[in-house]
């Protein structure tokens, strides 16, 4: 018992709270509080997100409507703001709790000074960097961007980062502060491009013919093209192959269902008409010595 109550003076001298509030069950007793309010945090965090999700849907079903991908990052970026918020009050009264007066602290360095004392100028420097990003609408959650060396889809925008998926799965979480250059490939049309290849023997007219008869069949069926596709005619002369390029512009982020859908039907089509796709091949010489 002598080594608690030793250990709790310990931490009391440290903490500078009066002799009155170290004995074990005033101790016990703040603990058990603090333990309550951080469970009133969460339940306040996910009651205030449901609200926040509800305004959102319902302003879905209005006749003046925000768009899809703003309504889900402006209802993203509330839900950082409120989170840290809730943080800071719930960190103050736990501060109350204990008795801690950082009122002098505050009215000292202000609340300014009293951020960058604790080295937090990156998180300052991330939710200012947020705030244009919002403001300008360079990207929003669903768009396809490449920030640095990561590329992918904008999953969630906080205040303070910007998560994206990759294809592959990967989830890179960028600070805001360090966007510089953001290129976004969901902003107006995308673009299909698609390489056929023909063996040298056969007739590039006829391979040509066959494509245009592919691309107008995929212009009439497709409804994710806006354009095309057309055939660009020979682009390459390759070791063992002539290339020709199929292109069209298509709704943002369809491009690869579009090249999908046009490799298929080329690939019919040169079936049917014998042309021939070139690919490697060996061929083995058995040599008899008799």
């Amino acid at each position: 018992m002598d080594k608690i109550k030793t250990f709790f003076i310990t931490i009391a001298d440290k903490l500078k709270i009066p002799d009155s509030d170290i004995q074990p069950m005033n101790i016990i007793k703040k603990i058990a509080m603090t333990l309550i309010l951080l469970i009133l945090i969460k339940i306040s965090i996910k009651a205030i997100n449901k609200i926040v999700d509800k305004f959102f849907e319902g302003q879905q079903k209005m006749k003046y409507k925000i768009d899809d991908r703003k309504s889900t990052t402006f209802s993203s970026i509330i839900k950082s703001i409120v989170r840290y918020g809730i943080y800071f009050i719930g960190g103050v009264m736990i501060l109350d709790i204990y008795e801690v007066d950082i009122s002098p602290i505050l009215a000292t360095a202000g609340i300014g000074g009293l951020a960058i004392g604790f080295g937090a100028q990156n998180f300052v420097r991330d939710i200012i960097t947020g705030f244009f990003i919002l403001l300008e609408n360079q990207y929003s959650v669903g768009d396809y961007i490449k920030i640095n060396s990561s590329e992918g889809i904008v999953e969630e925008m906080t205040i303070r980062s910007t998560k994206i998926r990759s294809f592959n799965g990967d989830l890179h979480i960028v600070p805001n502060g360090k966007v510089e250059i953001v290129t976004n490939k969901s902003r107006g049309l995308s673009r299909a491009w698609v390489d056929v290849s023909i063996a040298y023997e056969e007739d590039i007219d006829n391979a040509v013919e066959s494509l245009k008869k592919v691309c107008d069949k995929v212009a009439k069926e497709n409804v994710n093209i806006i354009e095309g596709p057309t055939v660009l005619g020979v682009t390459n002369l390759g070791d063992s192959d002539v290339v020709i390029s199929v292109v069209a512009k298509t709704k943002p982020m369809e491009q690869w269902s579009v090249e999908r859908d046009l490799r298929r039907l080329i690939k019919y089509e040169f079936d049917k008409k014998g042309i021939e796709i070139p690919y490697p091949k060996r061929v083995l010489i058995n040599e008899n010595n008799d």
